[in-house]
């Protein structure tokens, strides 16, 4: 090798070592910044007769496609589960433990005991008073609840209406940063950190929405859903979220926009196509899929399970029972029973046994029509008795045909079996009515009113229905708060020390069954609730703290899954401090080689000139 080959053969050296010193300080400099990339140069030997020489061909990102695409997605999964663990752990707190001071079973164990010392002492002014106020705290507690939770429903549309704010900036931001990628004559430094901001926009949408990005071999990025609605390509679509103002319990969501009273999120599209996100269940993820299942899911059906408990409630202080009475006609037999009482919402109980297999029906009086298996086995058939007895024997008759439904008056119901052939056998017939005053209307009474002081009957054919946010405005009959001696004159003039409507009251609190969310069918998903009141709180009090219990451990298990994924990435992208030294130490190395040749060529050359 020549002076002149050796010469240019250290001097592109010494080019490369000032290249890669140039990399190897960014690279230290960065160590701890979020998102930066480790780098390395790109180094090309030249080899020919005559010389050889190194050359810096450019810069090297770290990157992995599939690991990035992994790690997207499990960054939106993260993102949902976090948000909706957030809320619901938040939840159980205003709930309570089942046990503890203010949870909802404690407070109705106190209401029990309250109507257990009326049963004792009935004239007793202070055990009346204490009833009263264990009452008062019932109800309060339900209220407090109603609204703690559409504060929280409140809270996720504030938070959806902040994240699509946010999430339209990352976007057009992505659009800026693929723009600028298609500049040719950016250098590559410039480039690898503008790649740098392109992975940490990509994460930060995917914390806001389910994505997966499509990283193309120019630099940019395409991004859409996982459900295949696309969100940046050639152009950017814009979300936008229109709040529904102050949300109740009556604020639910339908996919029908004109029924929806909850806030709409919408998609346009590049070419203008508007997208209802909801209504078309495109969110699948992120802190957006979280917060929408929130207000839209989680938040309501926690809400139905506390107007099914004031429901539950306010029927078991009213409802008053009415017998059938015996009936034959031939050699059928079964039973009669007045159902004049009966108001909307209102229902008779009807039991049979059919060769030998017990059935249970429960015929309630309501203008729609219902007929489905409830989720404690029982039959549930809706008829309107408005229309007279004798409609609803038509009506029950060709729902029964087994059994001999008939009126025998305005108001009278008869159930009878099918006589001699002995396929059927009529065991009990009660109407259940909800009582009509304080006094001179049977034990039951309306101790629990919804608003305006009205009473509460379950009707079902109001819009909404009676029970849907019941639980925000059931309240205490102001009659009885002003004369608790209410609690136990069930008739005008009557004695205060009669017990009947108080161990009336604690027998129905035991013996009233209860099933929540009507058709199982139509309510696939939801908890159903079943059993008497106090078996439907703790129901209650267990769902929601095993809800959030798993909430909280579904997030950590995505939590653990995350951080392992980012270790990895750590590994694969990250910079380590003490190999980039060990390597300087080798740059510093090859730089003094190197600058020992040129200084030895030019030596040789010096007195080569000077021997010419």
């Amino acid at each position: 090798m020549g002076l002149t080959s050796s010469l240019i053969n250290a001097v592109s050296g010494l080019r490369v070592n000032q290249d890669s010193l140039d990399i190897l300080s960014r690279n230290v400099a960065n160590a701890g910044t979020p998102g930066y990339h480790r780098q390395t140069l790109n180094i090309v030997d030249y080899n020919s007769q005559d010389s050889s020489y190194a050359r810096s061909v450019g810069t090297q990102r770290a990157f992995n496609a599939s690991l990035q695409a992994y790690y997207t997605r499990q960054v939106s999964d993260s993102a949902n589960s976090s948000i909706q663990a957030s809320f619901l752990d938040r939840m159980q707190g205003f709930m309570g433990k089942p046990g503890t001071a203010g949870s909802l079973d404690t407070v109705f164990g106190n209401l029990q005991n309250a109507l257990q010392g009326i049963a004792t002492s009935p004239d007793d002014y202070n055990a009346r008073a204490d009833a009263v106020a264990a009452a008062q705290n019932m109800v309060e507690t339900l209220n407090r609840l109603s609204t703690t939770i559409q504060g929280m429903r409140q809270e996720t549309e504030g938070q959806i209406a902040a994240n699509v704010h946010s999430l339209n900036g990352m976007l057009n931001s992505l659009a800026e940063v693929n723009h600028r990628m298609l500049d040719l004559g950016m250098t590559d430094s410039s480039r690898a950190a503008l790649l740098d901001q392109r992975d940490r926009l990509v994460s930060s949408v995917a914390e806001m929405i389910d994505v997966r990005a499509d990283y193309r071999p120019d630099g940019t990025v395409a991004l859409m859903t996982r459900s295949g609605v696309g969100l940046l390509d050639n152009g950017v679509s814009s979300f936008k979220f229109e709040s529904a103002g102050t949300l109740s319990p009556n604020s639910t969501f339908d996919p029908d926009p004109a029924k929806s009273t909850v806030g709409k999120m919408t998609l346009t599209t590049p070419s203008g196509l508007t997208i209802d996100l909801l209504a078309q269940g495109v969110l699948q993820g992120g802190e957006l899929g979280g917060l929408v299942a929130l207000r839209d899911k989680t938040l309501v059906e926690a809400q139905e399970q506390l107007d099914e408990i004031a429901a539950s409630l306010a029927m078991a202080f009213s409802t008053n029972r009415t017998d059938g009475v015996a009936a034959t006609d031939g050699t059928a037999e079964g039973l009669d029973v007045d159902i004049s009482n009966l108001a909307p919402g209102n229902d008779v109980l009807l039991t049979y046994a059919e060769n030998g297999v017990e059935k249970r029906v429960r015929i309630v009086n309501t203008s729609q029509a219902q007929d489905y298996i409830d989720a404690s086995g029982q039959r549930v058939i809706g008829v309107d008795f408005s229309a007279g007895a004798t409609a609803v024997a038509a009506t029950l008759d060709a729902k029964l045909p087994n059994l001999n439904i008939s009126s025998t008056g305005t108001n009278n119901l008869r159930i009878l079996d099918d006589g001699a052939a002995g396929n059927t056998d009529v065991r009990t017939l009660v109407a259940r009515s909800s009582s009509t005053g304080l006094q001179g209307s049977g034990l039951g009474f309306n101790l629990f009113v919804d608003q305006g002081n009205s009473a509460f009957t379950n009707n079902l054919d109001t819009d909404p229905p009676q029970k849907q946010g019941f639980a925000a405005r059931i309240s205490i009959d102001p009659a009885i708060i002003a004369d608790n001696r209410l609690l136990v004159q069930h008739e005008v003039g009557g004695t205060l020390g009669d017990a009947d409507r108080a161990n009336y009251v604690i027998d129905q609190l035991n013996k009233m069954q209860f099933v929540s969310g009507g058709n199982p069918v139509a309510n696939a998903g939801r908890f159903q609730l079943s059993g008497n009141l106090s078996e439907l709180i703790s129901q209650v009090v267990s769902f929601q703290g095993s809800t959030a219990n798993a909430a909280i451990t579904r997030n950590a298990d995505r939590q653990l899954t995350l951080d392992t994924i980012v270790d990895q990435m750590e590994s694969d992208y990250g910079v380590n401090v003490d190999e980039e030294m060990a390597r300087l130490m080798e740059l510093q190395n090859a730089y003094a080689a190197n600058a020992r040749v040129v200084s030895v060529v030019k030596e040789l050359l010096d007195a080569l000139l000077a021997a010419t």
